[in-house]
């Protein structure tokens, strides 16, 4: 599957431990991304400054789904999942 361009729900949705030019905590869920530009594009593409969690993302339907909303929903709901889980763990 291709990213659709300016979904951005990736930038958007989860939450990004690693350091990103101009957040230097990350990112909280929920929380844009500070280099997602106005059209949902991120600023860093192809920067050596893009984190390597975001280089390493790779679209696909069974995260994204068929639109941005239902990207938003699905990575929100993976997000959820994840910080549950790891919460029991502790």
């Amino acid at each position: 599957m291709e990213c659709r361009l300016g979904c951005g729900a990736c930038c958007i949705a989860p939450s990004i431990s690693s350091p990103i030019p101009g957040m230097p905590e990350g990112k909280p869920a929920g929380v844009r991304c500070i280099q997602l530009d106005e059209n949902n594009l991120c600023k860093l593409f192809g920067s050596d400054d893009r984190p390597q969690v975001c280089s390493d993302f790779k679209s696909d339907e069974a995260v994204c789904g068929n639109s941005v909303q239902e990207a938003l929903t699905i990575i929100n709901e993976l997000e959820d999942t994840t910080f549950s889980s790891f919460k029991q763990m502790r």
